[in-house]
This record gives C-alpha cells, structure tokens and sequence, in this order.
C-alpha cells in the first residue's frame, strides 16, 4: 500500500498483510512552535477543544502530539489518491475504542486500515495493521506502584500469573514481568476493542514461551524469542487462540506491546507470523526506521 507524506516516507510495499506498523512521537523532541502550530491545525473542533481543556503546557502538548500523530500517520497510507490528515473522521465503538470512518468518502470506503494509539508522558506510539484489529500498550520500564506487586496483581490478575510473579525472587525483575504482563494485557482487550472496564484483567492469562512449565521462573527468564499466549477463563472456547503478540523494549525506556488477529488458517498451512517494522518520527518533519537498542523484540517474533 503507497504512502503520502510531506517528511520522509516509508519503502512501498505491495502487500502487507499480517504486518504491525509502529509510529512514535517523543515529545520533548518536538520543540518547534511553528509545528505545533501546524498540528493544531489539522485537528477537528471537537480535538481542538479537547487539547485546550488540558490543564498545563506539558499536558496540552501532548494530547496534540497524539492526535496529530493519528491523523498524520494515516494518512500516510493511501487509498485511492493523497489523504489530508484534515479530513479523516473518527468514531467510537461501543466501549469507546477510536475507529476509522470513511462513509463519506467512496475511495476511501473499501479501506480495512485499523490503528491503536498508547501514550505515557514521554513517549507517543500508534500502531497501523491492515485486514486485522489492532492493540497496542506503552507502559514506563520503571513505572512507579503505590502497592505491593503481589498484592496489586491479586487484585487484577490471575491466579496463574500471581503464581508466576511470586516465584520470580528478584524484585526487579519481578517488577520488570509484571510490568510486561500488564503491558501485553492491556494490548489485548484493546485489540478486541472492549477495554479495561469491557474485559477485566482476571478474566484471560497471558503465559510467556515455555514459562507456565515452571522451568525458568525463579529468575525470571522465559523463551525470550517464544510465542506469547493468551488463554480465556471465561470461556475454553473463545477466540484467544486467534490473536498474536509482540513485545518489545522501546527508546530503551518502555514496552510495548502487540496484539493482533492471526491469518485465517489453512489447512496444511503454518499460519503467517506477524511482522513489525518500527519508525521513529517528527511528523511533516523526519521519520526515522529503529532497530537495534532503540526498538528490541523481548518476545512474541519468530
């Protein structure tokens, strides 16, 4: 699929099915009022009222940057012709996960383009799929817990994974696999488009590679490259077989995680891993391709 934008673009690709692309935005690189000024202007009323309600600077900038980020991204994914960020409207779902809609537009109306935003105070993150929902997380690496980990997963998580987390002897790293945890759990229910309150967290465990064995969790350390997976306490036959994750270490100081729908699958056919490409970017500005330290898969990529 082509992309427009007035920075740097992205390689074209012809296809992209099962693929995960991630834009991110860090705020305090963005310095220039001019630009700022262009952000805002590409924002619809009812997003330039909710940016000028934020109370403080810091904050108001970074409801822009988020909102900009959105509109600019997809708009770097053509249909039928260059998309203004301008024009592309929004609505919500029944639990209130921002989606596309193209009803008033017939070139556009055939697009299967989803996205899912994240932000903390230092970083912004959108991720774009194509022909599959997509959920993607941000959380802090160092995120600050006003409780007990133990005591603030056996409120929220399952027995399965408090059983996880309290054989990990090393309370960083215990911190570390329950912030992951909660990373890959909040990707999840917004991949499904119920939330938080549509999807509590008790209800499905999350299981890293071979870790719910029991061989490799005093340390902490599980199949790093292993597949993430989901499994439903609320029903064995759901649809958590369905969905993939990733997860990752980005700008060396968040996760960030991924979930999304698995290719139909085909009889004597391996379904097709997900793949991720990961971009850096200013937008109207410069985009810059991560890899290396800057973006490091933890697990869920083959």
């Amino acid at each position: 699929m082509p992309f427009a934008s007035r920075g740097p673009s992205p390689p074209r690709r012809r296809r992209w099915s099962r693929e995960a692309h991630l834009w991110y935005v860090v705020p305090d690189e963005v310095k220039s009022s001019s630009l700022l000024h262009d952000y805002f202007d590409i924002l619809s009323p009812c997003e330039k009222e909710n940016v000028s309600r934020k109370r403080g600077e810091q904050l108001q900038k970074a409801a822009l940057l988020a909102r900009a980020l959105v509109r600019t991204t997809i708009a770097r994914y053509q249909i039928n012709g260059q998309v203004d960020p301008r024009s592309l409207k929004f609505k919500k779902n029944i639990h209130g996960k921002p989606e596309l809609e193209w009803n008033d537009n017939p070139c556009q109306s055939a697009s299967r383009l989803q996205f899912n935003i994240s932000h903390t105070s230092s970083l912004i993150l959108c991720g774009v799929t194509v022909d599959s929902p997509i959920g993607v997380d941000l959380e802090e690496k160092q995120r600050k817990l006003k409780n007990d980990i133990l005591a603030f997963a056996r409120r929220y998580f399952t027995p399965h994974e408090v059983k996880f987390l309290s054989s990990i002897s090393d309370p960083g790293v215990q911190h570390q696999y329950f912030v992951k945890l909660w990373t890959l759990k909040e990707s999840y229910v917004k991949a499904l488009g119920r939330g938080f309150s549509g999807l509590p967290f008790k209800m499905f465990t999350i299981q890293f590679g071979n870790a719910e064995k029991g061989d490799s969790c005093t340390s902490g350390e599980t199949n790093n490259k292993g597949e993430i997976t989901v499994k439903s306490l609320e029903d064995v036959n759901s649809v958590s077989s369905n969905w993939q994750f990733a997860l990752l270490e980005l700008a060396g100081s968040h996760y960030a995680a991924i979930c999304m729908e698995k290719d139909e699958a085909v009889e004597g056919r391996v379904p097709t891993p997900m793949k991720l490409t990961v971009r850096k970017t200013i937008p109207y500005m410069r985009d810059e391709f991560i890899s290396g330290p800057d973006a490091v898969v933890i697990s869920g990529l083959t």
